[in-house]
């Protein structure tokens, strides 16, 4: 039955009632009318509109429940569903809600995966014009101010040496910043390689970043090991821009038989099949990064965050960010074993 002659019933229902007792109770209407009379035709109606506000709030409570959850949903954070409760009209109203949520999860992750792609994709680009192109050329103007340098005379061999100086400095920082943007380490070495040399890169004099990598890690798809670099890598440029953190510990943990209670990624699985259904016994990886700064003390999300929860999304883990114990930041990535997503 529709939702329009539901409620056309249930106002049928509560009018012929009321239309039954006023026929067969002992009630006449005078002209003019009087007191007792007006006082009990107000009675009538009043019980009217109760009954009737009681049964609509009683048959539209699961459309009440349904606009609470359109309100609340967030596609970064997948898997709220509607239990589909009430009669046929409201029923198929909230299954087409949570078909609807499918749909989009699914859309948002593909048009994801395909963005992040192209962004690697540039990043690997320009990682490899920086050194090829500008860190070549600086290169050889280093060489060739140690050239002039030891055939100017001491004065000008001073200055220029400064000048080499600051080439030098220069040129570290672009091959600094061509590492960040293709993290090289990672494919050559391997994931526990690359998040070691990513702490040692943020520790400086005024923060500490302290590692603690677990060495028997199961065997991890590309992009999984990709998604946990690069996520360990927004958390600790967040931490070192806006927490004013002194300590850092980064952990990278194997949990063996840990039930994993997220939702699977919607994007199409790749060659290693579907992701682990939700309670999977497989296991999981722990990425921790907790810092001892701020705090997120309720700040909004910005891009870096949101970024890092359609990685998450990729490849089906779960991305928690919240207070620390005690004080500071605590991001927590978990990765469910048993088959990765790709975004090739």
């Amino acid at each position: 039955m529709s939702l329009f002659w539901r409620i056309f019933l249930l106002n049928a229902a509560v009018v012929a009632a009321a239309f039954a007792l006023l026929m067969v109770g002992p009630f006449t209407v005078s002209t003019p009318v009087l007191l007792t009379e007006a006082m009990i035709l107000s009675a009538v109606l009043v019980v009217m509109l109760v009954a009737n506000a009681g049964l609509l709030r009683f048959g539209l409570a699961p459309l009440e429940r349904l606009a609470r959850t359109m309100s609340t949903v967030d596609l970064l954070r997948p898997g709220h569903r509607l239990a589909v409760t009430g009669r046929s009209g409201i029923a198929d109203l909230i299954r087409s809600f949570n078909t609807m949520l499918d749909r989009l999860e699914a859309e948002r992750a593909a048009s994801a995966a395909r963005a992040l792609s192209a962004q690697e994709a540039e990043r690997q680009r320009l990682a490899q014009e920086l050194h090829d192109e500008v860190g070549q050329t600086l290169t050889a103007v280093l060489l060739e101010l140690k050239r002039v340098a030891d055939h100017a005379p001491e004065p000008v061999s001073g200055e220029v040496r400064q000048v080499q100086e600051t080439v030098r400095n220069g040129l570290d920082e672009i091959r600094r910043i061509a590492r960040r943007l293709r993290p090289g380490v990672l494919e050559e070495l391997g994931l526990a390689s690359a998040l070691k040399s990513l702490a040692g890169e943020f520790s400086t004099p005024g923060v500490t970043v302290r590692r603690t990598i677990d060495g028997d890690l199961p065997g991890l798809g590309k992009e999984t090991e990709l998604v946990l670099y690069r996520v360990a890598q927004e958390s600790l440029t967040n931490t070192a821009r806006h927490s004013g953190a002194r300590q850092v510990l980064l952990s990278l943990s194997y949990l063996p038989g840990s039930s994993f209670t997220g939702r699977p990624s919607p994007v199409a699985p790749g060659p290693a099949g579907p992701g682990p259904a939700p309670g999977s016994s497989l296991g999981m990886v722990e990425l921790r990064i907790r810092d001892d700064g701020r705090g997120v003390a309720g700040a909004p999300e910005g891009a870096g965050l949101r970024g890092m929860r359609e990685r998450a999304l990729l490849i089906g883990a779960d991305l928690t960010v919240g207070p620390a114990p005690g004080r500071g930041t605590e991001v927590v990535l978990r990765v469910p074993l048993g088959g990765e997503e790709h975004y090739d």
